[in-house]
């Protein structure tokens, strides 16, 4: 229980200390941000600072702290000290940037960006793959809640039903005004979430027979699954997310100051990286060994193992009021992957958005692709998924990275972001080597592969800050 709780504080102090070093390291100043300068009513609209924060973190929370938390815990407790540096120094400092270097490019997508920072190549390589992730993620957060509406429902009222329903909302989400939906009934879904996450956290502090263990670096996974880089795999969402790179842009088209940042980018993913501690927390807590918790998840399904929670721990009130909160969650940050798949579409194809005509001619198609995919196995599509998830991570942030090295005085203060990147290069090339969606390589030969190619990364980055840069500002002065 120790832990638990010194690991919430260091969340919070994180916020208040790395956060202001992240947000004095890019420099926001008092120019005019795409919501107040553009404004177009459909996209760029400007949102309160407080909305903006509920938005945010109901854009990017997803199934992914809850059921990524439940199967990082497998593990054991050394999934918490993953949780917490990995969102620190990782992904807050991910969404941030993500969030802030699209709003000085009037909201362009990571996919716009990347082809800013990292050239032409890139811009056409992250098009396909923001896209392929966001239909990934859409599906995924179609397939979950339905899950859990069926458990809550009677038996008439069936999974194909929700899924149907579910879509029919994305539509709406999608096409919409942002004000229209998102702007509306998110703060009222964010409180819930956050009521949500206590109450099971109150459940876990105020029940005797629920105890949490104290940290461990041992490997407590029952499938021996190894912790490298399964774990920093798994958690996704709850840590490092590179799906919040493409939800980003949508508030940074509607805050309406740079200086509101800190609190929307940096600040929703400490408050997602709290809950997903809570979860991990009640995996452990409530099945009381790593062992059992993982054959709930084989026998219930990540949706089951959230509701025999939720029921057991809380009674029928507050079980229903946490899974509510759980639907809510992914269905919240689905119709928002749907929207920005709609967006980088309409960047590529420079249709104008304005028009709804236009929206249809991009949502209804994909909308139409994700209801096929509803039909593949949930499992499947979350390994995809959580890869993808990651590799996107791996990618903003190098796009952040050369940003700061173009845009700050001091080119070293793009270590902020370089080294989480070199860091989550190594995660995703060892991981896709190994695991069974990918090339099933042994780890004497995936481990060697992931860390040289993490090396080669780590050199062309020293090479341009050293010598490149240098160099270049030699010339000029």
């Amino acid at each position: 229980m120790t832990s638990f709780v010194i690991a919430l504080v260091i969340l919070v102090v994180g916020y208040m200390t790395y956060g202001r070093l992240v947000e004095k390291i890019f420099g926001p100043d008092d120019r005019k941000t795409p919501a107040i300068e553009i404004n177009d009513g459909v996209d760029c609209v400007p949102v309160k600072t407080w909305k903006a924060v509920l938005i945010q973190l109901l854009n990017i929370a997803g199934t992914g702290p809850i059921f990524g938390a439940l199967m990082g815990a497998c593990f054991g407790p050394v999934v918490f000290l993953w949780i917490v540096f990995g969102s620190i120094l990782g992904g807050a400092v991910h969404d941030y940037m993500s969030g802030m270097v699209s709003e000085r490019n009037k909201g362009a997508s990571i996919a716009e960006m990347s082809g800013v920072y990292l050239g032409k190549p890139a811009l056409y390589i992250m098009r396909i793959f923001s896209i392929l992730l966001l239909l990934l993620t859409g599906t995924v957060f179609v397939t979950s809640p339905a899950a859990l509406l069926t458990r809550l429902t009677p038996d008439a009222l069936g999974n194909t039903f929700w899924i149907v329903v579910i879509l029919f909302y994305y539509v709406l989400a999608t096409l919409l005004p942002v004000d229209k939906i998102i702007g509306r009934l998110y703060p009222i879904f964010g409180v819930i979430l956050i009521i949500m996450a206590v109450s099971v956290a109150g459940g876990i502090f105020l029940i005797p027979q629920y105890q949490i263990p104290e940290i461990t670096l041992a490997n407590l996974n029952p499938d021996n699954l190894p912790i490298w880089p399964f774990m920093f795999v798994t958690v996704a969402c709850g840590a490092i997310s590179g799906f919040h790179a493409t939800q980003s842009p949508m508030m940074a088209k509607c805050i309406t100051s740079e200086k509101e940042g800190r609190k929307v980018f940096y600040g929703a993913m400490i408050i997602e990286s709290v809950i997903a501690l809570i979860w991990a927390a009640a995996g452990v807590a409530f099945y009381g060994t790593t062992k059992m918790l993982s054959a709930a998840i084989t026998d219930l399904g990540q949706s089951g193992v959230v509701y025999q929670i939720s029921r057991e721990m809380l009674g029928s009130i507050g079980g229903i009021l946490a899974v509510v909160g759980v639907v809510i969650c992914p269905i919240t940050s689905g119709d928002t992957a749907f929207r920005s798949a709609r967006l980088i579409l309409a960047e590529w194809t420079k249709l104008d958005q304005k028009k709804i005509k236009n929206r249809l001619f991009i949502t209804i198609p994909i909308l139409g692709v994700s209801a096929v995919l509803t039909q593949l196995d949930f499992n499947v599509l979350w390994r995809y998924f959580s890869w993808s998830n990651q590799t996107l991570a791996m990618i903003s942030l190098w796009v952040a990275t050369s940003y700061l090295i173009r845009e700050n005085h001091n080119r070293f203060t793009s270590l902020i972001t370089a080294l989480p990147a070199v860091f989550m290069t190594a995660v995703s090339v060892t991981y896709i080597l190994t695991a069974k969606e990918g090339f099933q390589l042994p780890v004497s030969v995936a481990y060697p592969v992931g860390m040289t190619t993490a090396t080669v990364f780590l050199g062309i980055y020293l090479w341009v800050i050293l010598y490149k840069v240098g160099k270049h500002k030699q010339t000029n002065n």
